[in-house]
């Protein structure tokens, strides 16, 4: 196959998935590189923004998945499923976070920075698929441990987890911990500033639908 029809298969591919697709999965069925896959989803990706589909083409942990664009969101919503959504608790925010920032974490890890139980929150993350078991840890009693799924990347708009906004910094000052200002000129760059208003966004979508 030529570039042309090889970018017009991994639309086919993605399509047909419905979910996100691995580059050495879509290597193997395309016959080309990582690097070539990496080249035709960039193609894909340019064709599906200049042409103005309501299709985009995200890329989620080293893999890619076709999505609605996000401005589109309230018509789908209402397609798909207009019935009145559970929302997330504060507490159950709170345990994401937590996840986000220190993957294949414990319930009791947890519970040691909440200072309360987690039970609740945890079961309705793993029920929304936000996150996902990350194996056993080795040590007295090999607890499950837990991380953020593709699915909480997908829903936030990062590639990886490092893509993540940058925690603020502690100092000690006078006795009590203080938030550092993290830059020196005490305000935040115009990305940090992106990624804060993008994440509250998506969880106000979260709490409201």
């Amino acid at each position: 196959m030529n570039d042309e029809e090889l970018v017009s298969c991994l639309e086919a591919l993605l399509f047909a998935s419905g979910r996100a697709v691995d580059t050495k999965t879509l290597k193997n069925l395309l016959e080309v590189d990582e690097n070539k896959v990496h080249e035709l989803a960039e193609t894909l990706k340019n064709k599906l923004e200049n042409n103005q589909n309501g299709i985009k083409l995200i890329e989620i942990n080293d893999g890619y998945q076709l999505s609605t664009d996000e401005k589109y969101y309230d018509q789908v919503c209402k397609l798909l499923d207009n019935r009145p959504k559970p929302s997330l608790s504060q507490a159950a925010m709170e345990v994401l976070a937590i996840m986000a920032y220190n993957p294949r974490i414990t319930r009791a890890e947890v519970e040691k920075i909440r200072g309360v139980s987690s039970d609740s929150a945890i079961n309705k993350l793993l029920e929304y698929g936000l996150i996902e078991e990350a194996g056993r840890i080795d040590t007295i009693g090999r607890p499950m441990s837990f991380k953020t799924s593709d699915e909480f990347l997908r829903l936030f708009g990062y590639k990886s987890l490092s893509d993540m906004p940058e925690l603020p910094r502690l100092q000690e000052e006078d006795g009590q911990m203080q938030i550092e200002e993290m830059n020196e000129d005490n305000t935040s760059t115009e990305e940090e500033q992106e990624n804060e208003e993008k994440t509250e966004e998506i969880a106000e979508n979260i709490e409201q639908n």
